[in-house]
């Protein structure tokens, strides 16, 4: 279950459930926009751009206050694939407008990473929807301390440089 980390107008960032990046290889969090869609193009204009300043400001504040993320970056990676997996609840071929929730993953990529799947330089590598669980079950979240950081500075970006 994904633990919200912060809220406003443009959406919420959430610490995901299922953790797809170590926190010593950069970190995940996720963002989701202020309403639930099936594609991003269903957001008004003014709620398309205030998810995006949410957006670019976390990713901002991940690189600026995530020491393991000096020299790296982060991947945007929007996909929901996985919940239009057949075996995914409810099992079943699935609809795309009914199934399908638009977020975005921050991926934090480390120039030190060490999982095989995260290597620098390198696309990231996902398992298969049946091997994601095993995949992702050593992966550690961001820390308590980290994630504040994390809110702390994507409020201050988000006064600061897109007003909202």
């Amino acid at each position: 279950m994904s633990l919200t980390l912060f809220e406003c107008a443009g959406g919420n960032v959430v610490l995901p459930g299922l953790v797809l990046v170590d926190r010593e290889d950069g970190g995940h969090l996720c963002v989701n926009p202020p309403r639930g869609v099936w594609e991003r193009g269903e957001l008004a204009p003014r709620e398309l751009a205030l998810w995006s300043f949410l957006v670019a400001a976390t990713g901002r504040a991940m690189l600026e206050v995530l020491p393991q993320l000096e020299g790296g970056c982060i991947n945007y990676w929007e996909a929901g694939n996985w919940a239009l997996n057949d075996e995914a609840e409810p099992q079943g071929p699935k609809n795309p407008r009914d199934h399908r929730s638009v977020h975005l993953h921050l991926f934090g990529r480390s120039r030190r990473a060490t999982h095989p799947s995260w290597r620098w330089g390198e696309a990231p590598r996902f398992p298969d929807f049946a091997d994601r669980g095993a995949w992702a079950s050593a992966f550690e979240p961001l820390r308590v301390d980290e994630r504040r950081d994390v809110v702390e500075r994507t409020e201050t970006l988000l006064k600061s440089e897109y007003g909202a």
